[in-house]
């Protein structure tokens, strides 16, 4: 009788063991596609485009330069990100994603400096380091190593958060308000017009007044960026290239709108990577001369 007993507790036993086994293996298989749903938000939490970010860091030492009032501008690329972020001097020389100890190691890919020309409310400049660092995730700190001039790394921890769209909201139509050539009634000819560039990270600008050249009321601009950086443009799908090769670049371009916003894309190669940025040109024919 009691070897009954015994066995009838062991078979409950095993029982109740192999019930507990199976419940834990489906919370694992749970918890990995909760794992596999939330990586893939985070892959998906921004569409491609360029946003501006806030870059926070643990040190008053290391941070984005006053001038950007602690912004970057977010690049995002085929699901990939990537923010850059000016310096406040150019005695930080390199960026590790990592920490220090494997920085040091060989075959570490080191983050190279750009030159950022950086432009303070008083309205004088200064050139300054800037990187591109590699985001994973946003509102998540991660480690970001940096050396010194003085050839030592210092561990960092970093944040990128509250993205913002760079660019115009919404689509902006070439035609679909504003005035026309016709419209103005432009003779042939040579003329000067205030034009406002919008969009990007608001470090990028353009000369202004530019001159337009108009002919039988095809009207055509010649921009100048404050930047050499630029390789080409896009208007309407149609790619210009510059028409200089020393100094910043400059591109003639048409232009199909007065009064309105004028949807245009540039190309960059200021960062590790080129980048196609889109703009706005707005130009006040009140100021054609």
């Amino acid at each position: 009788m009691l070897k009954k007993i015994l066995i009838l507790t062991l078979t409950v036993v095993m029982s109740v063991s192999m019930t507990a086994g199976c419940g834990k293996k489906e919370n694992n298989a749970g918890n990995t596609k909760s794992t596999e749903t939330t990586t893939e938000a985070k892959k998906a939490e921004l569409e491609d485009g360029v946003y501006v970010v806030e870059f926070k860091t643990d040190s008053s030492m290391f941070h984005v330069n006053e001038a950007e009032e602690g912004k970057g501008e977010l690049t995002v690329k085929n699901g990939e990100m990537t923010v850059h972020i000016s310096l406040v001097s150019k005695k930080i020389v390199n960026l590790f994603v990592g920490l220090a100890e494997d920085a040091k190691k060989d075959g570490a890919s080191l983050l190279e400096p750009t030159n950022d020309t950086v432009t303070y409310s008083d309205g004088t400049s200064e050139e300054v380091f800037g990187f591109d660092v590699p985001v994973t995730a946003l509102n998540e700190e991660f480690d970001l190593a940096i050396l010194g001039s003085s050839g030592r790394w210092f561990d960092h921890k970093v944040s990128v958060t509250n993205p913002t769209p760079a660019e115009a909201s919404g689509e902006t139509s070439n035609t679909a308000s504003g005035k026309k050539a016709a419209d103005l009634k432009i003779e042939d000819g040579t003329y000067s017009v205030n034009v406002k560039l919008e969009g990007g990270s608001g470090r990028a600008s353009v000369t202004s007044p530019c001159q337009i050249k108009v002919e039988n009321g095809e009207v055509t601009a010649s921009i100048e960026w404050s930047s050499s950086k630029y390789d080409f443009m896009m208007v309407n799908d149609v790619k210009y290239l510059p028409v200089n090769e020393d100094g910043n670049s400059v591109f003639e371009i048409p232009v199909s709108v007065f009064d309105a916003p004028m949807a245009v894309s540039a190309d960059t190669t200021a960062m590790s990577k080129p980048y196609l940025i889109d703009y706005t040109l707005e130009f006040d024919s009140t100021t054609i001369k």
